[in-house]
């Protein structure tokens, strides 16, 4: 009514209030949408009390640095006892307790005795997160639950950690925790309370009993990811539920348990594959923009100096369009886990190794002729060390520095790690942590051997089930690569019936609008990963820079894509499959042929010519990989998804 009236400041008002109500009721995109709008129709003491707002639901949304941020010069008790929930949430439980006595104090001076309250519970909980144990914290954590429950306030996350400290103490923690389970809340508080029924039950030797709280729990966090359209705030949630997943897989006896609990736990970081962005003209303008200033910073670096105004304003550009994804709802995508007979029955012959970490050891779970089994494959910490010096060994070697040297220590290193998958049938990897970024094809025994990396065993069999597209192929050139243009010429004549793209025409836009459907794809481009946030990951083209956020604009995804680029196959932290390949194979394609390293430029198009008449004599991927002659220039290609 307000926006009929032509009342802007009315209609903002109301925008922030419904913002309030949709992030208590977990709609955190929803909120963050309306606060937007909210804030730029405000102004003085009410634009502070949005940003407020919009504080609470980016916290609420698992992003407490960006909270703390809005944070910066709080001082008043609601200010403080929100940045001390930030603080909480950023990982300083100390820091945060700190500035919740502040708050406290605040709210004891002026008479506010419920809100002290709520900043001595939050004070407790951070004194425990920190470390402390003692009988004193578990009295005060107790003495709590009734007058926050007399105020009015919700004493769960006193409960809990009462629960929590009893469980240390030797005292059973059940009853403290019966209320908190009996009641609907935020997805993560519900968790918590399900870890430490969990805990509980485990301390009376209930081990079923243990692990089907921890079923429940994740269950409690897949649920709440479903209503996040954003990987980045997917990863965060999977991030809440790590310590309850991590119990799940140490009460996991067979082998069956073990893959179960590790596809729960991979569930809540996969973005929902049928899910697409609606029309969003400020996100459309901020990317075309971030692309045009994107080309100039590449020409400016080239030309020996980087334009620090160009920067600011890139800077201001990727926070526009990832708040646009922050605010993307999810979508409902059916129940977590995978079954195992389609899983057994798409295999066909293949052997599906997934890689998972319980506690110190990394096991493998095999599934082969319809047998699951598991075995410890290697000790985890030596694996992410051996993991880490076959990347640098790798890098030193492509990058010339002691070639004989860098040779025998990639071989070495190899060698260890070659027991994680034995054997020599065709086999679909599915890595964990730090092993995402393995160039894989060093090891001895998948040389010359097809293999496909995987997100999952469940991502695994949708890429396999994939049906092809309507288009047809495309082959594209980027500029600023010297064999890009000859490596797509010579494709070319292996696909004499494909849309080329190159020089002025292989323009981002054009790109993207091409990809749309397509049954193949091939686009050789200088790459660029980004750790930090995987979605601005790029390949770089004509007047501007190809993002993973463009690839949420396609109506259907290409079938299969080859990415002759550096680093672009590398994902988000931990199992998040997040970076330019991961989008591509949530968003529905089938196989992304990508590397996970970087590359030699003049040996990719010799190896790419290899792999591509495989391709087109009707090899499968994965196989034609395995035909092509390696070199170390080309050791970090591998195929994504169904090989």
């Amino acid at each position: 009514m307000a926006d009929g009236a032509g009342l802007r400041h009315l209609a903002a008002s109301c925008r922030a209030r419904l913002a309030a109500v949709l992030a208590a009721e977990g709609d955190v995109p929803g909120a963050l949408a309306l606060y937007a709008e909210a804030e730029r129709g405000l102004a003085g003491e009410r634009r502070a009390l949005c940003r407020t707002g919009r504080a609470g639901a980016l916290l609420a949304a698992g992003l407490p640095r960006e909270a703390r941020d809005l944070l910066t010069t709080a001082d008043g008790g609601d200010d403080l006892l929100l940045l001390a929930h930030a603080e909480f949430a950023d990982d300083e439980p100390l820091r945060a307790a700190s500035t919740a006595e502040r708050a406290r104090a605040v709210f004891a001076g002026q008479g506010r005795a419920g809100w002290a309250l709520a900043a001595s519970a939050l004070a407790v909980r951070g004194r425990w997160a920190g470390g402390e144990r003692s009988p004193e914290l578990a009295g005060a954590a107790r003495a709590l639950i009734g007058p926050l429950e007399g105020a009015g306030w919700d004493a769960a996350e006193a409960r809990i950690v009462a629960a929590r400290l009893a469980l240390h103490l030797g005292h059973p923690a059940g009853p403290l925790l019966a209320p908190v389970l009996a009641a609907r809340g935020p997805g993560a508080r519900r968790a918590a309370a399900f870890h430490a029924l969990a805990l509980d039950r485990l301390a009376s030797g209930d081990r079923r009993g243990a692990l089907a709280a921890v079923w429940l729990g994740l269950e409690v966090l897949h649920e709440h990811a479903e209503t996040i359209g954003a990987a980045e705030l997917r990863a965060r949630t999977a991030g809440l539920g790590a310590d309850l997943a991590d119990l799940g897989l140490a009460l996991a006896r067979s082998a069956r348990e073990l893959l179960r609990a590790d596809e729960r736990r991979r569930a809540i970081l996969r973005r929902p594959a049928a899910l697409r962005p609606p029309p969003d003209p400020e996100r459309a303008a901020a990317l075309a923009e971030l692309r045009t200033l994107s080309a100039e910073q590449t020409t400016a670096t080239l030309r020996g100096g980087a334009c620090p105004v160009l920067a600011r304003r890139l800077t201001r550009l990727e926070r526009t369009v990832r708040a646009a994804a922050l605010r993307r709802p999810g979508a409902a995508d059916g129940r977590p886990g995978v079954d195992l007979h389609a899983l057994a029955d798409a295999l066909d012959g293949r052997e599906l190794v997934q890689l998972i970490r319980v506690g110190a050891e990394l096991h493998a779970v095999t599934v082969h002729d319809g047998r699951v089994r598991r075995r410890v494959a290697a000790d985890h910490p030596a694996a992410v060390r051996d993991a880490a010096l076959l990347r640098a060994a790798h890098r030193r070697l492509l990058d010339g520095r002691d070639a004989e040297r860098s040779r025998a220590d990639l071989d070495r290193t190899a060698a260890r790690l070659a027991g994680l998958v034995p054997g020599d049938r065709e086999v679909v990897i599915v890595p964990t942590g730090a092993l995402h970024g393995l160039p894989w094809a060093a090891l001895p025994s998948l040389a010359g051997r097809p293999f496909s990396l995987a997100p999952s065993a469940a991502a695994w069999l949708r890429a396999a089930r994939a049906e092809p597209g309507r288009g047809g192929t495309v082959l594209v050139a980027g500029p600023h690569l010297a064999h890009a243009a000859r490596e797509v010429r010579a494709l070319h004549r292996l696909h004499p019936g494909a849309r080329v793209l190159t020089g002025p025409h292989a323009r981002p836009e054009a790109v993207r609008d091409a990809l749309d459907g397509a049954r193949l794809a091939h686009l050789a481009a200088h790459g660029a990963h980004r750790p930090g946030n995987p979605l601005f990951s790029r390949l770089t083209l004509a007047g501007g820079a190809l993002l993973a956020h463009d690839l949420d604009d396609l109506r259907a995804p290409p079938h299969r894509v080859v990415l002759s680029a550096c680093d672009v196959g590398q994902g988000g932290p931990g199992d998040a499959a997040a970076g330019m390949a991961g989008a591509l194979l949530a968003l529905g394609t089938a196989t992304v042929i990508a590397s996970a390293a970087p590359v030699a430029d003049a040996d990719v198009p010799a190896f790419m010519g290899a792999v591509h008449r495989r391709l087109a004599a009707g090899d499968g991927p994965a196989a034609a990989l395995a035909a092509a002659l390696r070199s170390p220039g080309t050791l970090g290609f591998a195929a994504m998804g169904a090989g």
